[in-house]
């Protein structure tokens, strides 16, 4: 069956950089995308879901698409899309000092709220990515929130209903492919029901909906556990989209001791009250059975997961110190290492507020992964509608 597809709203720049391709290599426009799609090659086989197990090389070349990045942080899907072909046409974020590390790294301020913005003034494009608020369903989240009296999940009346928010954009935009990113405890939050809400939502706007348990210690020394949801428009994709989140890369032998800096200054050694404090809250939940606590990191192993709160104490990664006195917590820079951030990105924000940003990120070459995943989908289905453009006809939209 014929499809008409795929990447819409196609660039200039782009589109100007395929026609001289083509040209230089003296091919049709046919032969020249079809050579482009069978240059993605690679590092990995992706297993189709279905029966036939049909490998799809992954490319070191670069196959280009636009996207759209809300609750964007400080750009980790950006930097991650980026790197694998794509070109940013919107990106949307209220936290200011977000924004302000944003700008310093891309070059453009990220709207503002998104409850604030017409889902018609976003420009079309290929692929939707969002990082939706988490801390209505994390574990932190969920117990802070209870200790205080106050609604999680959905009833989180600030938090929790800007996934209802981004739902609209997908529906009235309809992107092919969507890409949304949110903490573990998402699947198992309020007794499962909250994800069987954010799922039953999105295949009701004519979606296949794939979901994954994705750890960032396959990429950077951090375990660091993060819900990918990946969205195929059946309209364009069909009900069974050549999709799959296997396989996993092992695991390389990535150091924690590898992205710290030779000589942090001193202030980030932690005080003696403090550390004191530490160890006896420590002690005082291992005599209760718990396990709650700061955590020392093997220099040769890996952190446990950095957070949002990092500022307050550093706890949950500490550095031990060469000669047995009080530890340290990672410098900005460290925490910006243990994420994946590239070093050539400047640190423009307060201290506090660089944990917190990294704290809330996702790790870019988590991002990178899923998006060459997507991609690979996106190559099938050119291969088997045997369609020779990557232009997809222009839906006439009452957007």
């Amino acid at each position: 069956m014929k499809r008409d597809i795929l990447i819409r709203n196609l660039p200039s720049d782009i589109r100007q950089w395929i026609d001289n391709q083509r040209k230089r290599s003296r091919m049709s426009q046919q032969e020249f995308m079809t050579k482009l799609l069978n240059d993605i090659s690679g590092n990995a086989q992706l297993r189709m879901p279905n029966s036939t197990e049909r490998a799809v090389k992954m490319s070191t070349g670069k196959l280009p698409f636009s996207f759209v990045d809300l609750f964007a942080g400080i750009g980790g899907f950006r930097l991650g899309l980026e790197g694998i072909g794509g070109k940013c046409l919107f990106s949307c974020e209220w936290d200011k000092y977000a924004q302000k590390t944003y700008s310093a790294w891309f070059g453009d301020v990220p709207e503002g709220d998104i409850r604030e913005i017409e889902p018609r003034s976003i420009p079309d494009h290929d692929i939707l990515t969002a990082g939706f608020p988490c801390q209505p369903f994390s574990i932190a989240g969920v117990s802070k929130k209870k200790s205080l009296g106050r609604e999680h999940g959905f009833k989180d009346q600030t938090q929790g209903t800007l996934f209802f928010h981004l739902a609209r954009i997908v529906e009235q935009k309809r992107p092919p492919i969507a890409i949304l990113e949110n903490v573990k405890n998402l699947r198992s939050h309020d007794k499962g029901n909250t994800w069987a809400v954010i799922k039953k939502r999105l295949e009701s706007l004519n979606y296949r909906v794939y979901s994954d348990i994705i750890d960032a210690r396959h990429w950077v020394p951090q375990h660091r556990e993060r819900m990918f949801i990946v969205c195929f428009d059946k309209e364009m994709f069909g009900d069974t989209p050549h999709f799959s989140f296997e396989p996993i890369p092992k695991p390389r032998k990535r150091l924690f001791g590898d992205i710290l800096e030779p000589a942090p200054p001193s202030k980030y050694i932690l005080s003696d009250k403090l550390w004191n404090y530490l160890q006896a809250y420590a002690e005082k939940h291992r005599q209760r059975g718990n396990g709650f606590g700061y955590g020392l990191t093997d220099l040769e192993g890996i952190s446990r997961t950095l957070s949002a709160r990092y500022y307050k104490d550093g706890s949950e990664v500490l550095i031990p110190s060469d000669n047995g006195g009080n530890p340290r917590r990672l410098t900005p820079r460290e925490a910006a290492n243990l994420m994946g951030f590239p070093s050539r990105l400047p640190i423009t924000v307060s201290d506090t507020q660089a944990y917190k940003q990294f704290g809330n990120a996702v790790v870019p070459k988590v991002v990178e992964f899923v998006g060459r995943r997507a991609l690979a989908a996106v190559c099938e289905l050119i291969r088997e509608s045997g369609n020779s453009c990557l232009l997809k006809n222009q839906r006439k939209a009452n957007r």
